[in-house]
This record gives C-alpha cells, sequence and structure tokens, in this order.
C-alpha cells in the first residue's frame, strides 16, 4: 500500500529523533568506558601491576650462615657443617603412608621424628616438602637419589646445621642452639621474619642465645614464579644475605679442655682471669653435658637424666652458682679495716677459740683457739676471732660497700646465662628485704663471708685479680668480632691504698708459703711462679651446741648434700700477678684438701700453657702428679674429636 508523503515524512523525523537519542547514550557509554580505560591504564597502572606480580612472583627468605664462635688462638669452637636431610612433598608422593613404608625399608627413620613430620603434614599445604629425616648420612642421601623413581615425591637436601667440636668443654660457656619455639617468639616484640622459618635454629643458652643478633646474620632473598595454587614453578633470581659475625674468645681452649678434665666428677667449678687485661682464659662448671645433643634434639631419656642429676649438669655453676664465700671474704674485711685506719702495724687479736658477742658465742673453726695473732697470721691460719673482732670495729656497711668495690655484689656484664649478682647486704638490705633490723651477729657473720653473703666463682675471681693489682679488673669473654678488638677489660687504679694492698699480698703469699699457711700442702717451689691464695670453707648447716659439745660430726660421715663447701682463690706469679684463679667444689669439704689442690694444677697450667715440669712440685707430690698428667693426656684428646664430649 502506498504510504502518505506526510506520514512517511513524521515517521522519518522520529526515526532521526530515536537514532541521536540511542546514539548518544552509546556515544556517552564509549566516552566512559574510554575514560575508565586511560585511569586503569595510565594513573592506576602500577597498583595493579603490583597486584599481578604479587600473584605470580613470590619473594622468599633464605637463611643466612651463623657466624662461627673460635677461642682466643683461633680454634674453632662452634661452626656450621652441612646437613643432609629428606623430605617429601605429599602433593607428588600420592599415596604418603605408602612412600613411607618403602622409604623406612631403605634408610633408618626416628620414629619420633616421622611422628612430627605427620603432624606437619595435617597442617601445612600438601605442595610444602616437609623434612622426615634429619642429619642423614651421605650413603643415606645415595641411597634416596638412587631410588628417586620408587619414591615419589621424596628427595634429598643440604642446609648447614651447628656443630660443636670440643663437644662438653665449652657447653656452659657458648651454650647451644635450637629450633625456634612459640616461647621464644612470645619474648620478641617484632620478631625477625627469618624466625617463622620452619626449623630455624637459634640461640637458646649461653653466648649463643646472648649474642644472637650478631651471630644470626641477615637474610637473603628469592624470587620465585608461583602458580594460582601457590605452587613453585621456578626461581628468578636471588639475593644472598649476609652471614653473621665471627665471634673470637678469649677463653684458651686447651686451658678450657685442661680445667673441665681437672675438675672431673666433682659438682665443681673454676675460672681464670688474666689480670692484666681482664680476659677470661678459662670458664668450667662440671659435670657438663654434650651440646651436640640438644642441636639434633635431645632424647626424653637424656634430658631427664641431666634434670634428676644431683651435681646439676645443667647449670653454669661458674656464674649462676652462688655460694657463701667463706674464709675467702676474710681479705675484703680487713681492707675495709686497713682503709679505715683500724689496723696497727702490730696490733693483735687474742682468739680462745670462741668471741662472745651479745650473748651468743661465736665459734673459731680451731677449737683450742690460735692465740695471739697479727693480720697476717690470721690471714695465714684462717683465724675466725680476728675477723669477729675487726668486723665489730669496721661495721657492715664499710664491709659491704669494699666488697663491692672488689666486685662481690655485682653483676659482672658477662655474655652468658643467668650471671648472677651474688649478696653483699649492707644494714638497709634487711630492712628492705626482710623488715628486719640488721643484728651485730649478722655482721660477725659476715666478716668470714657466712650469713647472708654470697658470691659466684666469677666474682671471687675478680675480687682476686683487684687484690693482685689494685686494679677494678672486669671480666671480658669477647675479644673480637668480626676481627675489631672489644674493649679492654684492665679498668683503673681503685684509688686503694698501695701499703694496704701490700700487707694483703703479703699475707696471702703465706697462706700459700709459709709452713703454718693452711694451703702449704699446694705450695709450689719453683720461685718464677709462687703462688698467692685464700683457702674458704663455708657450712651449709648449722653446728648445734649439742653437737659441738659431742664432738662436730666429720664432713666425710655427713650425707654429700650437707658438707660444707670448699674454695680457693689465688693469684701467680705472687711478685708479678698475671693470672686470678677460683675454684669452688660443692660439699668438698675443706678448702685446703679439695679446692687448692686444683686450683694449683690449674694455675700451672695456665702459666707453663701446658703441663709444667715436675720440678716446681714439692718431691713427695711428684709421683701422684705424674700418674694425674699421664691420665689427663689420656683424656684430653677426646677434646679434638668431631663432636665428643665428656659429659
Amino acid at each position: 500500500m502506498r504510504r502518505n508523503p506526510r506520514e512517511l515524512e513524521k515517521t522519518h523525523t522520529v526515526l532521526t529523533r530515536r537514532a541521536m537519542l540511542l546514539g548518544g547514550v552509546q556515544l556517552a557509554f564509549v566516552g566512559a568506558l574510554g575514560l575508565r580505560m586511560r585511569q586503569l591504564q595510565l594513573e592506576e597502572a602500577d597498583q595493579f601491576r603490583l597486584l599481578a606480580e604479587e600473584n605470580r612472583i613470590n619473594v622468599r627468605l633464605i637463611p643466612p650462615a651463623r657466624g662461627e664462635i673460635f677461642d682466643r688462638e683461633g680454634r674453632v669452637i662452634a661452626h656450621n657443617t652441612p646437613s643432609y636431610r629428606i623430605v617429601i612433598v605429599p602433593e607428588d608422593a600420592g599415596d604418603v603412608d605408602k612412600v613411607i613404608t618403602r622409604l623406612g625399608q631403605l634408610i633408618e627413620l626416628d620414629p619420633e621424628q616421622l611422628n612430627r613430620a605427620m603432624t606437619e603434614m595435617d597442617r601445612s599445604p600438601p605442595f610444602l616438602p616437609v623434612t622426615v629425616a634429619e642429619q642423614v648420612s651421605w650413603k643415606d642421601v645415595s641411597t634416596v637419589a638412587v631410588n628417586a623413581p620408587a619414591l615419589p615425591g621424596v628427595s634429598p637436601e643440604v642446609g648447614l646445621t651447628r656443630k660443636y667440636p670440643r663437644g662438653s668443654d665449652f657447653a656452659h660457656a657458648v651454650g647451644y642452639v635450637g629450633p625456634v619455639s612459640d616461647y621464644d617468639l612470645s619474648k620478641i616484640e617484632n620478631p625477625d621474619q627469618l624466625l617463622r622459618i620452619p626449623r630455624f635454629q637459634i640461640g637458646k643458652v649461653g653466648l649463643e642465645a646472648k649474642h644472637e643478633d650478631l651471630l644470626r646474620g641477615k637474610a637473603g632473598t628469592k624470587r620465585v614464579e608461583v602458580n594460582a595454587a601457590g605452587r613453585v614453578m621456578r626461581e628468578l633470581d636471588r639475593r644472598e644475605g649476609e652471614a653473621g659475625a665471627d665471634l673470637q674468645l678469649t677463653l684458651d681452649a686447651e686451658l678450657q679442655g685442661y680445667v673441665q678434665a681437672r675438675l672431673g666428677e666433682e659438682s665443681a667449678s673454676a675460672v681464670v682471669i688474666d689480670t692484666e687485661n681482664g680476659d677470661v682464659l678459662a670458664i668450667a662448671s662440671s659435670p657438663s653435658y654434650d651440646p651436640n645433643k640438644f642441636v639434633r634434639g635431645i632424647s626424653v631419656n637424656d634430658y631427664n637424666d641431666l634434670l634428676n642429676n644431683k651435681y646439676r649438669p645443667l647449670a653454669s655453676k661458674s656464674v649462676q652458682g652462688i655460694y657463701p664465700p667463706g674464709s675467702t671474704f676474710k681479705m675484703i674485711t680487713a681492707m675495709a679495716a686497713l682503709e679505715e685506719g683500724l689496723i696497727g702495724p702490730d696490733e693483735t687479736v687474742y682468739c680462745p677459740g670462741h668471741l662472745d658477742v651479745s650473748g651468743r658465742r661465736f665459734h673459731c673453726w680451731k677449737r683450742a683457739g690460735h692465740g695471739w695473732v697479727d693480720l697476717q697470721n690470721s690471714l695465714k691460719q684462717s683465724c675466725d676471732v680476728y675477723y669477729y673482732d675487726l668486723a665489730l670495729k669496721v661495721g657492715q656497711d664499710k664491709i659491704s660497700a669494699m666488697a663491692k668495690r672488689f666486685g662481690l655484689g655485682v653483676r659482672h656484664d658477662l655474655p652468658m646465662s643467668a650471671v648472677a649478682s651474688g649478696l653483699a647486704p649492707d644494714r638497709a638490705w634487711k630492712r628492705r628485704v626482710h623488715g628486719q633490723d640488721w643484728l651485730v651477729g649478722d655482721t660477725v657473720n659476715a666478716s668470714i663471708g657466712q650469713g647472708f653473703m654470697l658470691a659466684s666463682p666469677l666474682q671471687l675471681a675478680v675480687m682476686t685479680a683487684r687484690l693482685a693489682t689494685g686494679r677494678s679488673v672486669e671480666p671480658r669473654l669477647v675479644k673480637s668480632v668480626n676481627g675489631v678488638e672489644q674493649p679492654s677489660g684492665a679498668g683503673r687504679d681503685m684509688g686503694l691504698n698501695e701499703n694496704n694492698l701490700r700487707k694483703m699480698r703479703r699475707a696471702m703469699y703465706a697462706v700459700s708459703n709459709d709452713r703454718r699457711g693452711t694451703a702449704y700442702g699446694s705450695r709450689v717451689i719453683e720461685d718464677a711462679v709462687r703462688i698467692a691464695g685464700k683457702t674458704g670453707t663455708s657450712q651449709v648447716r648449722n653446728i648445734t651446741a649439742e653437737e659441738r659439745a659431742r664432738g662436730v660430726i666429720r664432713n666425710e660421715d655427713l650425707p654429700w648434700e650437707r658438707r660444707d663447701h670448699a674454695l680457693f682463690v689465688n693469684y701467680a706469679p705472687a711478685d708479678n700477678p698475671r693470672i686470678a684463679v677460683s675454684v669452688i667444689v660443692e660439699h668438698g669439704g675443706g678448702g685446703s684438701s679439695a679446692a687448692a689442690p686444683i686450683a694449683r694444677d690449674i694455675t700451672l697450667q695456665a702459666l707453663y700453657g701446658g703441663p709444667p715440669p715436675l720440678e716446681v712440685y714439692p718431691p713427695k707430690d711428684r709421683p701422684r702428679i705424674e700418674a694425674q698428667q699421664e691420665r689427663l693426656r689420656n683424656v684430653l684428646p677426646l677434646a679434638d674429636t668431631e663432636g665428643s664430649g665428656r659429659a
């Protein structure tokens, strides 16, 4: 049908208007889309590029090599050795139980380690490798590699593990490393991401823990390409980390080994300090333990054996142990009186075997007494009554202050675990801690290193070094860090009267070299290396009046834990001090019989740099010393065996 031209024109006008409207809408949409594309491609390109990269590329940490530890002569104390382990990727293994059963037929698998691995598999994504065997031999690695087609998902890996080649000799000083625990992380406010790497090892005790930040180093990184599931496809590049700092200690490995061997099976400790610079040449506690067992993962039975041993092998007695210093403290009481001008040149005190103070009788160790004694004879024979009398004159506050000047009751900043402060109490301390007034009897007890007085073997060695030099010698354990020498511990002049120090040194010389000296039995007869020292015996039990009336029970007749502690401190050579030594034998009895012989042997070993000639010992001692040296020679080579230790 033919349409009217007017109707056609009207229809055309309507269509044109609609087309223009639709075209405008389309144009607006295309324009908006173009603007958004411009915004995404230009203004927000960096942000989306970063997101895309993060989806495709992961940055992972590379554990650094831990810094190594050496003795003063460059001998290795702690180092890193290649460690082989076997890992399994559950996703690639398929039937994990079947593969592990097959693996167990080829190499020995530790049940405890295997249980840990199975727990990790349950918690981890199936594409992450899990360690099923650690510290495996090269033979085991070869066996796994040869049988790879039959062990899907299983592969050997190599890493680094800590090794302590001298075993138990440095266990208490250096400590050991172990895997990071939740408890470790809870103690750190902002933990390094390295610490979150599974089974990453950090220092647990000793120097390893105290200098963890230096030894750990800085992590490296590697970029790996991953797929959508997070599985690694390939490594793109890597940046190696920074190895931890190497530490050189002041300790002498050979001397340390000798000291540890000389202490033997006693529950004891010893410290040797260089009086010139404060270097700790040896610091030992006995019995010790093998730190390598902790690195590998100590068994429950082995740990319980250490924990339940009454001699406390896990404790570092040299710095943690605090004991009544006994008669080794008498030099402090005397120095306090000398500096106050309370001892005249010819002043003597009469010792009848006791002193009555405020209605209480304080006994001398020698029941019959020492008679009239002056300063030198009182120290030489260790007369208690002389020091009771001095203490009443000088007072506890001045004795306490002098003790702290000589390093007692002060925490020395040595990088070892739980370094104790000891105790040199004054009157205010008792009021503050016990809420009681200080009694005159407390002063009498403190004058001979009993009562509240407590000191560690380290503190007693520092005290002796300061008496020998008149300087405020400070102990130093780290000699250098990455070759950079650390500050000396030589110390400054203490400002004490040199005449008073000379009097104390003469008295200490008499202790070891006069026939009536308490340490005469452990003397040295070679003038060039003569010793000046002081014996000490500290009580760990009260002796009742009834027991004194019946007769005091001998130490050897008491249970071990109720016997007296034996102590000895000395410096040598007497006329030109180079080293200071302290020895404590727990419940060893008398200082002259138990501690002094050990200290003499350690002193001579340090001065000679090895076994001393028999001629320096009194003739009667030489056969015994020769047999002892031979026995120790047979023991000491064990210290050089890889990973061995004397527990």
